[in-house]
């Protein structure tokens, strides 16, 4: 997560900047599309901050309440973000359009507008530039799309996707202002307005789509889990892997839980020399596993009076040394 701070510092800047000239031309020339933007970027900035507190709060240690630490702070956060991006931004964006659209009202001194909204683009601009450079630079060889879906680390993308949605509202208000004077049709100024609102919209579900899997507790990737099943497969004295679960605890924690089942004549010293061993395989390839739990599963059939001692005459946890 730490890549991702100077992105959101970046951003909130920006956005904070911009937010007040926004303000000071909405209310010089009476653009209902100008007022949208001003809210957008107060709404960027907030969600900015709130995204640092996540992130800050994330880093607490494990607790006896929390054992496994606080890391999915950082996806709540990023959740409340997609709802208030959706309930504030878009929400008054639209009120505001379908407002100056059934009563419009001439904009004054467009050019006040043109001026602020090509310093909102300039650095806007620079903010989403910055912002998808970082995310080019971490999203290794998968696509955009596919990065944002697989991505484990929401604070990156909720950028990205909050500044492209504030540049692509700087241009929608632009051409709402530019009809609005060149039509004579204070209308157009309400329908920019709408159309933003639906781009906030649009972008605040999208949001909260890709972070609920996150909040409810998503499993690692794909290439992952194949990897840990490979491993404890290849692990010496055992015999099957029956599951292997995941769940991600935050952007940089993965818990393991794997079921299997060992071979016959495996003894207590030799099953703890092949968990101790696959733990510190797994910790090796994948950084972000942080806490491995081994389940050894009866066979089927047998009767655990027969051997009391061996691994397969009882089903239970085994967890993995820490460290």
């Amino acid at each position: 997560m730490a890549e991702s701070k100077p992105v959101i510092f970046a951003a909130m800047g920006g956005n904070l900047a911009i937010a007040v000239t926004k303000f000071v031309a909405a209310a010089m020339t009476g653009s209902s599309a100008m007022l949208s933007e001003g809210i957008h970027s107060v709404v960027d900035t907030g969600n900015q901050i709130l995204l640092l507190l996540g992130m800050q709060r994330a880093k607490r240690p494990p607790s006896e309440q929390f054992p496994f630490g606080h890391g999915k702070e950082i996806y709540f956060w990023s959740f409340v973000v997609a709802l208030l991006i959706f309930a504030v931004g878009s929400g008054v964006s639209l009120y505001e359009g379908v407002v100056h659209i059934m009563h419009p009202e001439p904009i004054e001194s467009p050019l006040i507008n043109y001026i602020v909204l090509g310093l909102g683009i300039l650095f806007e601009g620079a903010s989403w530039a910055f912002a998808l450079n970082q995310f080019r630079k971490t999203k290794g060889k998968w696509s955009y799309l596919e990065a944002v879906h697989r991505g484990k680390d929401p604070s990156m993308f909720v950028v990205v996707f909050e500044d492209s949605a504030a540049l692509l509202g700087l241009l929608v208000a632009l051409a709402g202002i530019g009809l609005s004077q060149w039509t004579g049709l204070a209308v157009f100024d309400g329908i920019a307005s709408v159309i933003i609102g639906l781009i906030l919209g649009g972008t605040a579900i999208w949001l909260a789509m890709e972070t609920k899997g996150l909040l409810i507790g998503e499993a690692a990737n794909r290439h992952v889990v194949d990897d840990i099943r490979q491993l404890a497969h290849d692990a010496e004295g055992i015999e099957q892997v029956n599951e292997v679960l995941t769940m991600h605890m935050g952007p940089d924690f993965v818990l393991v839980n794997l079921s299997v089942r060992f071979s016959r004549d495996a003894r207590a010293e030799r099953i703890e020399r092949t968990i101790v061993a696959l733990d510190r395989q797994i910790k090796q390839r994948h950084a972000a596993v942080k806490r491995i739990f081994v389940e050894a599963e009866a066979r089927a059939g047998v009767d655990e009076r027969e051997d009391p001692s061996g691994p397969d005459s009882s089903s239970g946890e085994m967890p993995a040394p820490a460290g």
